[in-house]
């Protein structure tokens, strides 16, 4: 696929299957596009001489596009496209539905339609789309009710409803567009290849989007990272509920979730995250007129005692902070304002200011350079006219370096005011709350604009060892393996305690004896996933009591689940969980982002506690090092209550080398060391200890 500038500045479109029949698609795109499209609109259709008054030819052949709309049914859609191939127009947009989303007929002819823009080398969108606009050549080819006003923001969604929703509401409120795709299906072109795009597109501010999947989470990482360090991405994901979650073994398969990978995969892509249509807009809107502050402090003005303790409310759940003013800016709203107003942040001018008293509480307070943002917060009163306090406050925001944002609290008197601020680029809302909001967005992209990713991590390990482990699978019925696979993660230098599995008494003395101190001895079957639930894990067991405990535990496990395959019993060496914190760290294969790690509180508590966080593997050693730090838990690691604090470098490397396992075999679906045993920092010691292991391996996919 070659660049996507002329599928968004063609200078002839042609639309295939153009009609003249009321009510049909072909009419509404070819009639959208002669109504305001700058280029040439040429109907393809044998059946016509002209359709609404535009000559019109037979063959797309004829028609010399640059861009070709193809509205065709389903059924004659693939001889189209090849057609467009072999006319050499090489941006096909597919309106037509009837592929993957009807069922296997459908999908059949998806993969085909996929095969010959391949062959043809198509930039290809849809099929199943609304269409595509770019308002700077008024190119409206859509089947939608309306084009777009023009703007900064460029716009793609999976749903063509959520487009034409979007476009009627921006068109009443104002906002405008660079471009808008409807990706449809996705067949060809996904939303990495736009994202490439409008980073590169000087004439888009912001890129905003509705998901509902991502083709291939890693590429898409990588794109977005690249962008965003110039141009900001909004996006809404849906399917945020344990609705969507697929069944999973592992803990970390069952604390993931449908929602996790996305949440981690966006975020370490540098997209910012909306909730709602209106955080998508609010957040899109400041990033593209806003600058970004210095600082995460806030400071208020206000005229209403009570809004401004809820701004001040919002200011703490964005995690932002209230600004502390200078003594100097204390000193001069002293000066400036009545006795009875509040000089402290929040700035309360008190009911009776006028927009005088307004602004020069605000110019005082954005001077201190201990300021990164404001929010003016405006109720109405009898001595306060809006529309000049919106004058007032585009004055000032004129000389400012920070950003701001208004909050007028009203009704008709303000729709004029708010309509001139934020025709201005000054975002003016009703509710307090969405305005801090904003301003936490500015801080959110700072600081993804500040990051600098470093390279996945890497280690020498023993990938042919490995790999002989997990092609035991093979010889089994299940595809689950447990502490027999304890050699998979020596082969990548993850530590583990000293021990064997035997399957006999004897054997079990044999081992004990040549390990110091007492031991752990646990039970070893695939079928029984929660070993200490049936009492199939005995610490501290002596020497003397190895070949005792050894009987006992089978015959637990034989009793709870006689049909389970039971290889034998693990003797270990104890690790010292007094003096350690038992952590988990496991990996569950998202479908679209590959694998997703997770590192937290571990043991027996991790499906309660759920004190869990997620990347997208490879990770880096930064990444690795947040995850420890993001826990609720994290205390404990760096020592709480007078314990001593863990080696928290062996546990970052034990992720690390984890993530760098999962990448290499895209074969393990599902992994859970739990516990990971992290242990007081010791020179020349052993750290952390991966005490247990249980894993699912897809055997098929073992020699890719």
């Amino acid at each position: 696929m070659g660049t996507l500038n002329e599928m968004f500045d063609p200078d002839r479109v042609a639309v295939v299957g153009a009609t003249s029949r009321e009510g049909a698609v072909g009419r509404a795109v070819t009639s959208n596009l002669l109504d305001d499209f700058d280029g040439d609109t040429v109907p393809v259709n044998p059946n016509y001489d002209e359709v609404l008054g535009t000559p019109c030819v037979d063959e797309v052949s004829d028609a010399d596009a640059d861009v070709a709309v193809v509205v065709v049914p389903p059924s004659i859609v693939l001889d189209a496209i090849e057609a467009c191939g072999e006319a050499g127009v090489r941006n096909v947009v597919v309106i037509t539905a009837g592929f993957g989303e009807t069922g296997e007929d459908g999908a059949a002819r998806e993969r085909r339609l996929a095969e010959i823009a391949d062959e043809y080398d198509l930039n290809l969108v849809g099929p199943n789309s609304l269409g595509i606009m770019s308002t700077p050549s008024g190119m409206n080819a859509t089947f939608g009710p309306e084009n777009a006003l023009p703007g900064g923001l460029s716009f793609m969604s999976q749903s063509g409803a959520f487009v034409t929703a979007v476009l009627d509401w921006a068109n009443d409120n104002g906002i405008g567009f660079k471009d808008v795709v409807s990706l449809g299906n996705k067949a060809v072109l996904d939303e990495t290849d736009f994202v490439d795009h409008w980073g590169a597109d000087e004439e888009t501010d912001v890129i905003i989007g509705y998901l509902e999947g991502i083709e291939d989470g890693r590429e898409f990482i990588e794109a977005a990272r690249e962008t965003t360090q110039d141009t900001p991405i909004v996006a809404v994901k849906s399917g945020r509920t344990s609705a969507g979650a697929q069944a999973a073994s592992s803990h970390t398969g069952t604390l993931a979730g449908s929602d996790k990978a996305y949440e981690a995969g966006l975020d370490q892509a540098g997209v910012i995250r909306a909730e709602s249509v209106d955080e998508l807009f609010d957040s899109a809107g400041i990033l593209g007129s806003q600058p970004l502050p210095d600082t995460d402090s806030v400071a208020i003005v206000t005229n209403a005692g009570g809004p401004g303790v809820m701004a001040t409310d919002a200011v703490g759940d964005a995690d932002l902070d209230m600004a502390s003013f200078t003594a100097e800016t204390s000193d001069a709203l002293r000066e400036s304002m009545p006795d009875e107003a509040n000089i402290h942040n929040p700035v309360d001018v008190i009911g009776d200011a006028d927009v005088e008293r307004f602004r020069e509480a605000l110019e005082i307070t954005v001077a201190d350079d201990n300021v990164g943002a404001a929010l003016v917060l405006a109720a109405p009163t009898a001595t306060i006219d809006f529309a000049d306090l919106a004058d007032a406050i585009e004055a000032v925001s004129e000389e400012m370096d920070a950003p701001v944002a208004a909050c007028l609290m009203g009704g008709d008197r303000t729709r004029e005011p708010k309509q001139q601020l934020q025709a201005k680029g000054i975002p003016c809302y009703f509710d307090p709350a969405r305005g801090i909001d904003s301003l936490a967005t500015l801080a959110r992209y700072r600081d993804i604009k500040a990051r600098e990713y470093a390279d996945p991590m890497s280690f020498d390990v023993d990938r042919e060892r490995a790999a002989e482990i997990l092609g035991t699978v093979r010889d089994r019925d299940d595809n689950r393996l447990g502490v027999e696979a304890m050699e998979l993660l020596e082969a990548y230098g993850i530590p583990t305690p000293a021990g064997e599995i035997v399957d006999s008494p004897g054997d079990a003395s044999e081992v004990a004896a040549g390990i110091d101190g007492d031991v752990v001895m646990k039970i070893v079957s695939p079928d029984i996933l929660h070993k200490s639930d049936i009492g199939g894990v005995a610490v501290g067991v002596s020497d003397a009591d190895v070949v005792d405990t050894y009987e006992d535990l089978i015959t637990r496990a034989r009793n709870y689940q006689p049909d389970a395959t039971v290889l034998g019993v693990q003797v270990q060496e104890m690790v010292d969980l007094d003096d350690g914190v038992e952590t988990i760290v496991g990996m569950n294969r998202d479908p679209q982002f590959g694998p997703l790690l997770m590192f937290g509180l571990g043991g027996i508590f991790v499906e309660v506690m759920e004190d869990t966080t997620f990347r997208v593997a490879p990770v880096s050693e930064p990444e690795a090092r947040e995850m420890t730090e993001e826990i609720q838990s994290a205390p404990l690691l760096r020592g709480a209550r007078g314990r001593d604090p863990v080696d928290v470098d062996a546990v970052i490397e034990t992720i690390g080398r984890l993530s760098q396992l999962v990448t290499d075999f895209p074969a393990i679906l599902e992994l859970d060391i739990n516990p990971l045993v992290a242990l007081p920092d010791a020179d020349g010691g052993t750290n952390a200890a991966a005490v247990d292991v249980r894993l699912t391996v897809d055997p098929e996919k073992l020699d890719s």
